[in-house]
């Protein structure tokens, strides 16, 4: 599923319409992300949780010339869904 999929999908269940749907998922997903930015984790009751976490620095390998390179350590997004979330996927 796509975002148009999942506007219209929502829209449809919400029984709203896709321009409205459209505005209250991108506001969503801005709302997440400048969160994300600010360093604070974003829960979702029955969804799961978004935050932001330090992946360290470490070394690899460039595949073609197999020269050693060191990756810097960087900040990642990442989702832990819910108990409810899992238990609905796993039916």
């Amino acid at each position: 599923m796509n975002k148009t999929e999942l506007i219209t999908a929502a829209a449809e269940n919400a029984g709203l319409t896709k321009k409205d749907t459209e505005r209250v998922i991108n506001a969503a997903i801005d709302a997440i992300t400048a969160a994300l930015v600010k360093g604070e984790k974003v829960q979702v009751s029955g969804f799961g949780t978004f935050e932001v976490r330090a992946r360290e620095a470490r070394m690899g390998r460039n595949p073609h010339t197999k020269e050693s390179i060191e990756i810097p350590a960087t900040q990642v997004p990442a989702f832990k869904p819910s108990k409810a979330l899992k238990d609905s996927v796993a039916k």
